[in-house]
């Protein structure tokens, strides 16, 4: 071939070359703490999201992705491995991914080492530092900031032996008084200065809210009428429930206005349920901003913004509070994606777990696929919604290994030998509360061995 033949497909080659490397979407990996999928998006309008519904009219809204377990370290721990949780692998809120999973490649490293700059603000990983080798600079959390606004907040805090105050807080103070204020305040700033370099950027930034404690600024209780928030029409342990489904909700118990054993008031209750909402809509303003941002930045176009809660959350449901539980309250978390190139506005009922979000996201970018990863890419429910799916999606947490198919949520509870201790089984047809355990009634024992075999399977 001539030697300027030659020349000009090099520099065709190299052209080619360039405008791919350009043309890397950005991610925007936003991550909210106990968020329920009690949102607009999702069917709901109890609650004001305004901000993560206009996300989820241009993304894809997954209406039946499930947690892998309900506790957060280890939740995020599985999700950003790509790899499920066993007895002894990510068990408790305390898991660090890098200790329970060495030598695994991590999603922020997987991004980084193919030519992302990796940015963690707020709360990913459960601990800051856990996996800081795949962050370009170290993970960022706001210092300095006062948990509690209120003198008498404080107080309590002071004064409670286990170190927590009250279990919310209304005050009248602006955004960035609180934690969730400063991570967006930070993120914008970070926007800023990605947009200025010519690497593409994975953004991840980890919300408080609405995590314990409910403290939010005054304007975002305004939003909702104290005397209109009832209880859940769920407030009782559900029919034929074994013990070892229900537990005290010790991590409430922790803070200073919550007694120690026994009942909620009533009156606590609702305050407790009108202080989640209103950390929900705190905490959906600040998306907001982030959303307004790479709108101003031009960079909304070749962004994928994924916005996950890390696990479920119950609101008096089955007597429970907090997560820690394999109800579907607990299991069931809020999952949107929008992509380049994809349509949005829409909403799948695949069954999606929380592993699948890695090898998705490898898919969006176009970057390769690790070998360890345990779940399988969405993108195709991304461009057919209602395509057939998976069958299940499984979950665990300590004794329980609980299975989500399209009919049922089955449960099986049992000792570190493996033998069974006891089962629910929820049939989502005629009972979608989950208020009566059928697993011993004669017309679904076909249902419920099959189901413990095939969580035996996993």
């Amino acid at each position: 071939m001539p030697r300027g033949l030659w020349s000009l497909v090099f520099v065709s080659m190299f052209a080619g070359t360039c405008l791919a490397d350009e043309a890397k979407p950005n991610v925007l990996f936003i991550a909210v703490d106990d968020l329920r999928p009690e949102l607009g998006c999702f069917g709901k309008s109890k609650i004001h999201s305004p901000n993560i519904d206009r996300l989820a009219a241009d993304g894809t809204v997954f209406e039946r992705a499930y947690c892998m377990v309900p506790t957060c370290g280890a939740s995020r721990a599985s999700l950003m491995t790509g790899i499920r949780p066993t007895r002894q692998r990510f068990v408790s809120y305390q898991t660090w991914a890098e200790k329970d999973a060495p030598g695994i490649t991590t999603l922020n490293t997987h991004f980084r080492e193919h030519g992302y700059v990796t940015l963690s603000n707020g709360k990913v990983f459960h601990h800051a530092k856990d996996n800081g080798q795949g962050w370009s600079k170290p993970a960022w959390r706001p210092r300095n900031v006062q948990q509690y606004q209120l003198p008498e907040s404080r107080k309590a805090m002071r004064q409670n032996p286990k170190g927590r105050g009250p279990a919310y807080e209304a005050a009248d103070v602006s955004d960035n008084a609180y934690a969730d204020g400063h991570i967006a305040e930070k993120t914008i700033k970070d926007l800023g200065r990605l947009a200025k370099q010519d690497e593409p950027f994975f953004l991840a930034v980890g919300f408080m809210k609405p995590h314990l404690p409910f403290v939010a600024p005054q304007k975002y209780w305004d939003l909702y009428d104290a005397e209109s928030i009832q209880l859940p029409k769920t407030y009782h342990r559900p029919k034929n429930a074994p013990d070892q489904a229900i537990h005290n909700w010790g991590e409430l118990r922790q803070y200073a206005n919550i007694p120690a054993t026994g009942k909620l008031s009533d009156e606590m209750a609702r305050r407790l349920i009108h202080g989640y909402y209103a950390c929900v809509s705190y905490t959906d303003a600040q998306i907001g901003k982030l959303l307004d941002e790479l709108e101003r930045l031009k960079l909304a176009e070749n962004t994928i913004v994924v916005l996950w809660g890390d696990h479920g959350w119950n609101l008096g449901e089955h007597t429970l509070w907090c997560k820690h539980c394999c109800f579907e309250t607990s299991m069931h978390a809020p999952l949107i994606v929008k992509a380049p190139g994809m349509t949005g506005g829409q909403k799948t009922p695949g069954l999606t777990e929380f592993i699948d979000i890695y090898p998705s996201l490898c898919e969006l970018a176009q970057l390769p696929r690790p070998e360890h990863l345990e779940g399988r890419s969405f993108v195709p429910l991304m461009k057919e919604p209602n395509r057939e799916w998976k069958t299940a999606a499984i979950g665990r947490f300590r004794n329980g290994d609980t299975i989500r198919t399209d009919q049922f949520r089955f449960t099986a509870y049992t000792t570190p030998k493996n033998q069974l201790q006891a089962r629910m089984l929820y049939d989502h047809n005629t009972d979608p509360e989950e208020d009566n355990n059928v697993a011993d009634e004669p017309a679904f024992q076909d249902a419920a061995k099959n189901l413990l075999k095939e969580l035996r399977s996993k």
